[in-house]
């Protein structure tokens, strides 16, 4: 809380925020969630449009936030790493299909088809997949703040758009403003249950912790498999790929690396690697993990978007 001269008093914005949101009427809300929808929108495009204009280390440059990480072998500082004279990498591009948003309009994913474009002319050797990013508004400023990229065999076509009807469902299930702002450690919270549902995946495997812990409407990014959407076939596909990468009987563990969360208190993101016992760089799992979670009417964190990439 902001101080004035004599100690105590000045309301800080999030706590004014905060109130705004608790008097807010419903109708109000989803359209000023629907703009800050279109803002999203709009800055990853021109995001993709910059990468195809300048190429993809200046324009990367050009949006990264402090903190942003980008995944190899783990997280990585991407400022530091875009910044480095030494930095080689393939152009890329592509287009959201998918697009979320905090109700303060400053934490939001977006997710769509991604080309690796080869440097030499033919085209039968690029490279497909999806690209989920992190953003996070800074000002008047949407910053990009993690980047994870899931490659798929064959063609994508990159004719998609984003549609906000795809959201509602996951704003449906998330918890109201009063349940949402009333926890005073909800970061704390979030990564208690980022660990739990690691610790999940060894006792109830990766489909039934899925269940548990995901929303009706979560979405998962995998190699090798188009998205899957709705708690069913998202819980279905996620525990047949760790069933293909794990050995049954030996466990997994989660290094929550870290994560933000909005001022509304209702969406936030964790990332870090998770890792079968004994992995080294010979041999057993070990994947980059970006997961967008949503606080839920139950009050508990629920996983929205989990992306998986193994390394």
């Amino acid at each position: 809380m902001k101080r004035n001269r004599t100690g105590w008093s000045v309301l800080p914005p999030l706590l004014a925020f905060s109130a705004c949101l608790l008097a807010a009427e419903p109708e109000w809300l989803e359209n000023r969630q629907y703009q800050y929808w279109l803002e999203l929108e709009a800055a990853d495009q021109t995001y993709a449009d910059r990468a195809l204009e300048i190429g993809r280390h200046q324009a990367f440059l050009e949006f990264l936030g402090e903190g942003s990480v980008v995944f190899r072998d783990g997280p990585v500082n991407a400022l530091e790493l875009y910044s480095s004279e030494s930095f080689r990498g393939a152009e890329i591009s592509w287009e959201a299909h998918y697009i979320d948003v905090s109700r303060a309009g400053d934490l939001g994913l977006s997710a769509g088809p991604l080309v690796i474009i080869n440097p030499g002319e033919d085209q039968d050797q690029d490279y497909f997949g999806h690209l989920i990013s992190i953003w996070r508004k800074q000002g008047v400023r949407w910053e990009l703040m993690a980047d994870l990229g899931v490659l798929i065999p064959g063609f994508l076509s990159m004719d998609v758009q984003p549609d906000f009807n795809d959201s509602l469902p996951v704003l449906a299930e998330t918890a109201p403003p009063q349940v949402a702002l009333a926890d005073p450690n909800p970061m704390e919270t979030l990564v208690e249950t980022d660990l739990t549902f690691g610790r999940s995946i060894n006792f109830r495997g990766g489909r039934r912790a899925l269940l548990r812990w995901g929303m009706e409407n979560s979405r998962v990014y995998l190699p090798g498999m188009a998205p899957a959407v709705g708690a069913e076939e998202a819980s279905e596909v996620y525990g047949a790929f760790l069933d293909t990468q794990l050995e049954a009987t030996v466990p997994i563990t989660l290094d929550h690396v870290g994560g933000y969360l909005a001022a509304s208190q209702e969406l936030g993101y964790t990332y870090g690697t998770m890792r079968e016992a004994g992995a080294d760089e010979e041999s057993g799992f070990r994947a980059n993990y970006l997961r967008l979670w949503r606080l839920i009417d139950a009050d508990e964190w629920r996983i929205a978007v989990e992306v998986l990439s193994p390394y």
